[in-house]
């Protein structure tokens, strides 16, 4: 089968497509508006740069905003089982940062739909009141060399999903004074489908 330019590797010539610096923003439509920012302010801990009846731009970080609601009344919600955007990721600068944020949304009624060591990160997700999924995560390794170098590894490639980890025993481990390096170790525990998962396919 012929080569398109979509199968080509990335290239530094001078001729090549620039890549992006960073990820600027994420855009969502949503017909429970008011409760779908909220959530988001209290997650993110997030301040509207604006914010109306119709549309609300949330920021927490030097961004001028990182989240957008767009208010659409009447939306139906996607059936299971289609294309589409699977999850967004978003990552904390260490393991005690992101199980003390756990915390403070579990005592807020806001927990966790599962908890993965994926190898590169621990990952917690969460379901947003549309039923977006929304990933809090942690970089496992020290350097991106080496969470890139977990991808050419046999538990990877039997694996590729992660191992299910328990929020509340992390946090309870972290408590009772176990280092990170441990909280954020991985296990494996052989194949995996990529099926297997509470996210239909979480990655």
């Amino acid at each position: 089968m012929m080569a398109t330019a979509l199968d080509t590797a990335p290239t530094t010539t001078s001729d090549a497509i620039v890549s992006p610096d960073r990820l600027a923003h994420v855009v969502l439509r949503t017909s429970r508006f008011k409760e779908m920012v909220a959530w988001y302010k209290l997650v993110f801990n997030a301040t509207p740069a604006f914010e109306s009846e119709h549309i609300a731009f949330l920021a927490y970080d030097d961004e001028h905003h990182r989240i957008a609601l767009i208010n659409i009344p009447n939306l139906a919600s996607p059936p299971k089982g289609v294309v589409g955007v699977h999850h967004f990721a978003f990552t904390y600068n260490s393991m005690s940062d992101l199980l003390g944020n756990y915390v403070k949304l579990r005592d807020k009624g806001v927990v966790p739909v599962w908890g993965v060591n994926h190898g590169p990160t621990t990952s917690f997700y969460y379901a947003d009141p549309e039923g977006n999924n929304v990933e809090l995560q942690v970089d496992n390794c020290d350097t991106v060399e080496e969470a890139g170098e977990f991808f050419f590894t046999e538990n990877f490639r039997q694996n590729a999903i992660g191992v299910d980890v328990d929020p509340e025993d992390l946090y309870q481990r972290m408590m009772g004074g176990e280092d990170e390096a441990s909280l954020k170790a991985y296990h494996p525990i052989g194949y995996r489908s990529v099926e297997d998962s509470p996210l239909e396919g979480a990655a």
